[in-house]
């Protein structure tokens, strides 16, 4: 026989059944009601529900069939109309033939006194071998240790040494008992903390913040359970706004039905440890943004110590302590933040009822079944635990999810001194940021001052020139009505002289200035390299160098220039006195020769070039009677 595919859903006064039953004959089609047993067949399929309330056969049921599709659909009264039946999408659960979630033996003995003839032929022997008593050693006691789901499994390790070490943190399960896991537990989240990876973190939080503005799908399923209590469309809708993908439909209908006996003990150890492993399947879905990566097994299964350590816990603030402990140890994204509000989820998804629960089990499942070792996880705990949920209380899965809402988690419970580390580090971020600014403050004065020596040295500039103009122009401005000698005061590459008006000025080079430059100029290279007592003595130096070659130069230089009033008797007596002067024999003198009675009185007429009686190499004059001819 074939189980077909199925869903329930359910109005006020009527349930209804969809069944997937492909290439069967509607001719063929039995059904049995009665109360809370529904069974269908229909060859080569068999279905048969325990449903959670009463349903009636009077005549107002209505079946159909969809030849195209496959699927067949019954509608049947309810027994009591309004009433509410829970757990409709636990597909696992209603499958279970009635009767079968008491923990009974299949197999009982009806009469204990039912004996074969073999047996009452046997003769009984009663020497029976008889051993001494020996005491059970502590590493039997340890071989004993459980784990797994209620704590009910053993020796599974034991025959997977390869895949140990993929899977869990436990080096030795099987041996080790469940105060020596925590112990060791602890010990290694000692070891892993990173006070620098959690600093980055929490300084560098921009990512962090956008992972905390992500809203997973059970934020959307309790906004809209919200809004359908507001407006009072239905009722009992705690589960209704959780629905189930095909793909975890068929998930459901692959497990195998189980009943667990477990004690209060267990049974508490239970409930504790799946917050333990819905804390780490919300931080693993708020990480990663809903998008399932390669990493989301290891992320899962490392940040709950329930898988990881095969841990059992006693109270929901150890499992608190112990997953923010992991989460500042394992993932990528280590922050405080983030713990707070994978908690926070959790809370949500507990308060939507088992059907969310489940829907977070089934995910966890996926995850592991599609990784090769995380499978074995599968097989100690997720499935019983996708079986049990189905079955379990809603209403103790909200006081669950009261009593986390009340449990506080503190930096300080996580045993890393997280305070103390991030006053630290915000002690060395204000000496930073004090170094900082007082950097900044120390380089605008440096530029500050480079700025005003730049435009000090550039009014001083603006000021020499334009002293050097003004005195230009008073030159310009002495010279007519007063007759003025030209001395020389600073050599220069190439030297005017004045003439007489229509006169030809032609510029006459000086070797001796040319290299009173080029000694200045290496003289200022100098200067800007040494300091300032040494400028001082470089400076006396060239002085002196300059006076001696102005004095060398004023050896070879023989004239006199004169600016004095034009007149043109005055020029043509000076011409003459020129012609007769040059027939007498020169005489060399470094002292300025001084004109005769002629030329004097010339000078007060008009301004004209005089020449001294010896021509200079230096001075070339064009013919007076030229000149006189172009003015």
């Amino acid at each position: 026989m074939i189980t077909p595919a199925f869903e329930l859903s359910q109005e006020q006064h009527f349930l209804t059944i969809t069944v997937h039953v492909p290439y069967a004959r509607a001719s063929e089609f039995d059904l049995y009601i009665d109360g809370e047993d529904f069974k269908l067949y229909a060859k080569p399929y068999f279905l048969r529900l325990t449903l959670p309330g009463r349903i009636v056969e009077d005549g107002r049921e209505k079946a159909s069939f969809d030849v195209d599709k496959g699927l067949f659909t019954i509608r049947i009264p309810k027994e009591t109309p309004g009433q509410h039946f829970e757990g409709l999408d636990m597909l696992t659960a209603l499958l279970a033939p009635k009767g079968s979630r008491s923990a009974k033996p299949l197999v009982e003995e009806m009469e204990g006194s039912a004996v074969t003839e073999e047996e009452e032929e046997e003769e009984f022997d009663w020497q029976i071998d008889q051993t001494p008593y020996v005491m059970t050693t502590e590493e039997e006691l340890n071989s004993l240790c459980k784990y797994g789901f209620g704590n009910q499994r053993a020796g599974v390790f034991t025959r997977l040494q390869d895949e140990l070490g993929d899977v869990i943190d436990v080096k030795s399960p099987d041996n080790t008992t469940a105060a020596e896991r925590r112990q060791n537990r602890l010990a290694a989240e000692q070891a892993k903390f990173d006070p620098d990876h959690y600093l980055a973190d929490l300084f560098e939080d921009d990512y962090i913040h956008h992972l905390l503005k992500y809203q997973p799908w059970w934020i959307e399923a309790r906004n809209e359970r919200e809004k359908k209590l507001r407006t009072c469309l239905e009722q009992h809708t705690e589960e209704a706004t959780v629905t189930f993908s095909e793909e975890e439909k068929e998930q459901l209908r692959k497990f195998t039905n189980k009943s667990y006996l477990l004690d209060k003990k267990a049974s508490q150890q239970v409930w504790i440890s799946l917050v333990d492993i819905i804390l780490a399947y919300a931080y693993e879905v708020r990480a990663t943004e809903g998008e399932t990566n390669v990493e989301s097994a290891w992320n899962i299964r490392k940040l709950s110590g329930t898988l990881s350590w095969l841990e059992s816990y006693n109270s929901i603030q150890n499992v608190l302590e112990s997953c923010g402990r992991r989460v500042l140890c394992y993932p990528l994204y280590r922050h405080f933040k983030l713990i707070v509000a994978a908690i926070h989820d959790t809370s949500v998804i507990l308060q939507l009822g088992k059907a969310c629960v489940l829907k977070c089990l089934l995910a966890i499942h996926r995850i592991f079944r599609e990784n090769d070792p995380a499978y074995i996880l599968n097989d100690l705990y997720i499935s019983d635990y996708c079986v049990w949920i189905q079955k379990a209380k809603s209403k103790k899965v909200v006081a669950l999810a009261e009593v986390l809402l009340k449990t506080k988690l503190r930096k300080a419970d996580l045993g890393f001194e997280l305070e103390e580390l991030e006053a630290a580090a915000l002690l060395v971020q204000e000496e930073e940021n004090r170094l900082t600014a007082a950097c900044q403050v120390s380089r605008q004065r440096r530029s500050s001052s480079e700025s005003e020596e730049e435009t000090g040295d550039s009014g001083e500039s603006s000021s020499c020139s334009s002293s050097g103009t003004d005195e230009s122009d008073s030159e310009k401005g002495d010279s007519p009505g007063r007759a003025k000698d030209v001395q020389i005061k600073q050599p220069s590459t190439v030297e005017q002289k004045a003439g007489p008006p229509g006169a030809t000025i032609i510029p006459v080079a000086n070797p001796r200035a040319e290299q009173l430059d080029c000694a200045a100029e290496l003289l200022a290279d100098e200067n800007a390299a040494i300091s300032d007592s040494a400028v001082k003595k470089v400076q006396s130096a060239s002085s002196s160098i300059t006076r001696k070659l102005i004095e060398e130069l004023g050896e070879q230089v023989h004239s006199v220039v004169k600016i004095s009033e034009w007149s043109e008797g005055a020029a043509s007596e000076s011409c003459n006195m020129l012609q007769d002067e040059q027939a007498k024999p020169s005489v060399e003198s470094t002292e300025h020769t001084v004109p005769g009675p002629a030329a004097a009185a010339a000078a007060q007429q008009g301004n004209f070039l005089e020449v001294c009686p010896k021509r200079s190499p230096l001075l070339i004059i064009a013919n007076c009677h030229e000149d006189v001819e172009d003015s």
